[in-house]
């Protein structure tokens, strides 16, 4: 019996359970599983980090000019001279020749250098605008997987729609054609019908092309190819903005925004930038110390002076810069200037930001209504279609009737699920603009994906004789 050996009885159920899992379907990706591929592998994220890397190279590099500094050079000379006719035990010294060596080393450190500090205080502020800026791409980075991941739910939802259509329209179409043939309609039913079921399958091939595009925008943010995603349930809540309250979502973007900080940032590095450059007119001390080595290779003259001497030099520099050829004048007049377009481009950025803010809030809040809308429209879209073929039935209404209430309902349904994803995505941009955007917003409405219809890709759109 199995039961009376046990590492036997424990071998095969891990057998069974590693078959389960290996036998088990691939479950769909979902929202956040594309997030965190598109992180690691977006182009333009990845550019604007190497772009921050760069920038944050800008403070060492004004620092510098505030920290000590060494120059060392070394110099070696050969002198031969020849005596025409002295043939003395001189002149044979000096015609092999004889080799002079020196070298000299100085260490320089600033005491006094304004246009060096304020250059260093226009750096760290162009740093801190450089990591807003990254920042800001990161944020959007989430905004464009959402809408790129929605679009194809999008396209999807469409695209089942026209199918449905489709169907409904053939069915419709061999209905009235049975109805033609024992002479119960005009042949005019006949042709509308199939006038209106040609214009649906152009309709389904094109949804179908849109479909497979869609998938290509995913590509290009990952980097791989998807092709199952979940989709969205219909228990997300389509709920007003939190807080309530357009003038506090305002308030909170001119505080956060990011592009706002980073303009905030660039006006306070180009005012130390004008600073910088009014004091090229200020002098500048620094102290030095110079060390001198000399070799003389003269053998003539060793003994009146020592081969080697070496020297220490200590002192105070103090330089005046007095007239550069207009070139100082010239560099604060394009300080001042860079100063004002900075603030001007902040005064921009802001007023853009309160009419985003503004708009987006109303957009959020006309989507709650507008989903609400949508979803009785189909009701009602339904209800008339069914009237209207109970209608055309009893000789009332004709063909043309029945197929435009067909068309109504099938616009109601896309435009139900398109308001959803329209209210999501602007209720992200909503939150992009206050600077508060994060995974969490994701994570969120990664919790309303379901993995039980997921959206399959499809291999490849018709060719022309499909």
């Amino acid at each position: 019996m199995i039961d009376s050996h046990p590492k036997f009885s424990r071998s095969l159920v891990a057998l069974l359970v590693s078959a389960g899992l290996c036998c088990a379907p691939a479950q769909a990706d979902d929202l956040v599983d594309v997030f965190v591929a598109a992180k690691d592998n977006d182009a333009v994220v990845g550019a604007a980090r190497a772009s921050y890397r760069a920038d944050k190279e800008r403070l060492p590099q004004a620092r510098s000019a505030l920290l000590p500094s060494i120059v060392a050079n070394a110099n070696t000379t050969k002198t031969e001279t020849t005596i025409p006719g002295d043939q003395s035990l001189q002149s044979q010294i000096l015609r092999k020749g004889y080799n002079d060596n020196g070298w000299n080393a100085q260490l320089r450190q600033p005491v006094l250098n304004l246009s060096g500090w304020f250059g260093y205080d226009s750096a760290k502020a162009f740093v801190k605008a450089s990591s807003f800026a990254l920042a800001a791409q990161e944020q959007d980075l989430i905004v464009r997987v959402a809408e790129a991941y929605l679009n194809i739910l999008r396209t999807r939802d469409r695209l089942d729609t026209t199918n449905a259509e489709v169907t409904a329209v053939q069915r419709q179409l061999e209905q009235v054609q049975q109805r033609f043939d024992v002479g119960l309609v005009a042949i005019t039913d006949v042709l509308e019908s199939q006038a209106a079921y040609d214009a649906a399958l152009v309709r389904q091939i094109q949804a179908e092309t849109d479909h497979y595009i869609s998938f290509e925008t995913l590509r290009t943010l990952t980097g791989r190819d998807y092709d199952e995603l979940a989709t969205l349930s219909e228990q997300l809540p389509i709920v007003q903005p939190d807080p309530i309250d357009e003038d506090a979502w305002v308030n909170a973007a001119l505080r956060s925004n990011l592009g706002v900080r980073a303009a905030i940032e660039q006006l306070t590095a180009a005012k130390s930038d004008a600073r910088s450059r009014m004091s090229d007119y200020a002098p500048t001390v620094d102290a030095t110390v110079t060390r001198t080595n000399n070799n003389n290779g003269n053998p003539l003259t060793q003994q009146f002076s020592p081969e080697e001497t070496e020297t220490t030099v200590y002192g105070l520099q103090v330089t005046l810069p007095i007239f550069q050829g207009g070139r100082t004048t010239s560099r604060m007049r394009e300080g001042r200037a860079r100063a004002e377009q900075s603030r001007e481009q902040l005064l921009n950025q802001r007023r853009t930001v309160v009419r985003n803010t503004r708009n987006l809030y109303k957009s959020v809040s006309t989507d709650v209504v507008r989903v609400q809308a949508r979803l009785k429209a189909i009701r009602s879209a339904q209800s008339a279609l069914e009237a209207t073929q109970t209608g055309y039935e009893v000789g009332t209404r004709n063909i043309v009737d029945v197929l435009q209430a067909q068309q109504r309902l099938f616009d109601s349904q896309f435009a139900y699920a398109d308001s959803r994803y329209n209210y999501l995505l602007n209720l992200l941009r909503l939150k992009q603009q206050t600077g508060l955007l994060g995974d969490a917003d994701l994570e969120e409405i990664n919790s309303f994906m379901d993995n039980g219809a997921p959206v399959t890709r499809i291999v490849s759109v018709r060719d022309g004789n499909g």
